[in-house]
């Protein structure tokens, strides 16, 4: 038997989860372009490098963010 508090738990749970996992996502993105921001303007001959790093490591972040929001949507469900 389910109890009708624990299902309203665990959709706000997963919600919440989900909520923080793209609050942190933009965070995490936000610093990567900053440092890297800053990186181009000490050293402006190695912009393709820290591009090619900044946009590779901001990818990974996404996909690990968009895991996280998955699996705190499927909490709801």
């Amino acid at each position: 038997m389910v109890l009708l508090s624990d299902v309203a738990n665990s959709n706000a749970g997963g919600a919440i989860g989900a909520g923080l996992a793209a609050m942190g996502a933009g965070l995490g993105v936000g610093q990567i372009g900053k440092g890297a921001v800053e990186a181009i303007a000490r050293q402006p001959e190695a912009l393709n490098d820290i591009r090619a790093n900044m946009i590779l490591t901001a990818a990974l972040v996404e996909g690990a963010a968009l895991f996280a929001i998955i699996v705190g949507l499927l909490a709801v469900l």
